[in-house]
């Protein structure tokens, strides 16, 4: 993710602050221009200083202190292109309910930022039947004794329980996970969402099954035999994490999550302005300079800046006793996955950005040729 700063005072920000902590000015993120914007009120909106010409006004959710996007003042959604998706929120009745719901919604928008970064489809339920949507349920919801996180047709449903710390680490340590976190359970399911967009009815199956496998396999068979017998004993040198080797769409899933992990970050480590150059005998190898947009980047750039980074980081983690940020490995047949995952979400990235151009193109051919000026 990119650094932000207020307009007013220059203090650096948080993606999800709402009031900057050194001014007091509200804040509001602008989807459209990637920016987070300090706002000030007038004419009964609100006037942002990224874009001081428009009025804006904050999504409807942030009445609930769980969203900081805005939209134009006269746009006819009531929220804004994160929170229009969500079909289900929780019961806030429940006093537990609101402070998880607002820890679900900040892993949410973490992933909606990288997801319009990479200009990735995102259809809503009103737009497509099968359009993206999620449920954020807790268990004795709406009669359900346990809700199971997890995607169908291109619905997320994240149990509540995921938000809270101890919970989620009780199921960590239960199934044997190396990491499970909000935001990784986000990046996993919409990977599910995507194969079925742009994998299943296009000419990359084909691909798809000779890298990850046929995912024609009873999948509730695989995992129920993972879950009986474990994973394969040699699974570390195939897969990314041990449940990418139950079945060829979990290998995809926890493969394009991982992607997702590594451009995020290094996003950020490059705003920070990070380069390694270790004082040690093999330097060379974990040396890199970030200075470079990973969503943009050539794979071979990113893994060669991820290995030194995600070593660094380890290091630093393991100087406070505290486990390894970053507790995997990427082997060949891991990266050629990847490379699987990088090459469709760019060449979907561009025929979007190709498919825009061409639609700005023919309204503006149309204000010309009815005489309406091109800002209109």
């Amino acid at each position: 993710m990119k650094l932000f700063e207020c307009q007013n005072c220059r203090q650096p920000l948080y993606f999800e602050l709402a009031c900057c902590p050194s001014c007091g000015h509200e804040l509001g993120y602008l989807p459209a221009r990637n920016a987070m914007t300090t706002l000030r009120a007038k004419d009964g909106g609100l006037v942002a200083l990224a874009d001081p010409k428009a009025r804006y006004r904050y999504c409807a959710n942030a009445a609930h202190n769980v969203c900081n996007w805005l939209l134009p003042s006269d746009h006819g959604e009531q929220f804004c292109a994160a929170c229009r998706h969500n079909r289900t929120i929780p019961d806030l009745s429940q006093p537990l309910n609101l402070p998880r719901w607002r820890k679900i919604e900040v892993a949410k928008h973490r992933l909606f930022y990288t997801l319009l970064k990479l200009n990735l489809p995102l259809a809503t339920r009103s737009e497509d039947a099968e359009g993206l949507a999620f449920d954020f349920i807790a268990d004795q919801e709406q009669g359900l004794q346990s809700v199971m996180t997890g995607h169908a047709s291109g619905l997320i449903t994240i149990n509540l329980a995921e938000a809270d710390d101890p919970e989620r680490e009780r199921q960590r340590f239960e199934m044997r996970e190396a990491y499970r976190t909000l935001l990784g359970h986000f990046r996993h399911e919409i990977a599910h969402y995507y194969w079925g967009r742009l994998v299943a009815p296009s000419p990359y199956l084909t691909e798809f099954r000779n890298i990850f496998g046929d995912e024609q396999q009873d999948y509730a068979a695989a995992l129920e035999r993972h879950y009986a017998g474990g994973p394969p004993a040699d699974w570390r040198e195939h897969f990314v994490s041990a449940y990418a080797s139950s079945h060829p769409w979990e290998d995809f899933a926890e493969t394009w999550a991982h992607y997702f992990h590594m451009i995020d970050t290094l996003e950020t480590a490059g705003a920070f302005g990070l380069s390694l150059g270790p004082k040690v005998a093999k330097a060379a190898e974990l040396a890199a300079k970030i200075d470079f947009d990973p969503h943009r980047a050539e794979l071979d750039r990113v893994i060669d800046a991820w290995l030194p980074l995600t070593f660094a980081v380890n290091s630093i983690n393991r100087s406070m006793g505290l486990p390894d940020l970053y507790p995997f490995a990427l082997p060949p047949p891991v990266i050629v996955k990847l490379a699987f995952v990088h090459r469709l979400i760019a060449t979907r990235g561009r025929q979007r950005a190709s498919d825009k151009g061409t639609i700005r193109a023919i309204v503006a051919s149309i204000r010309r040729a009815v005489g309406s000026p091109a800002g209109a």
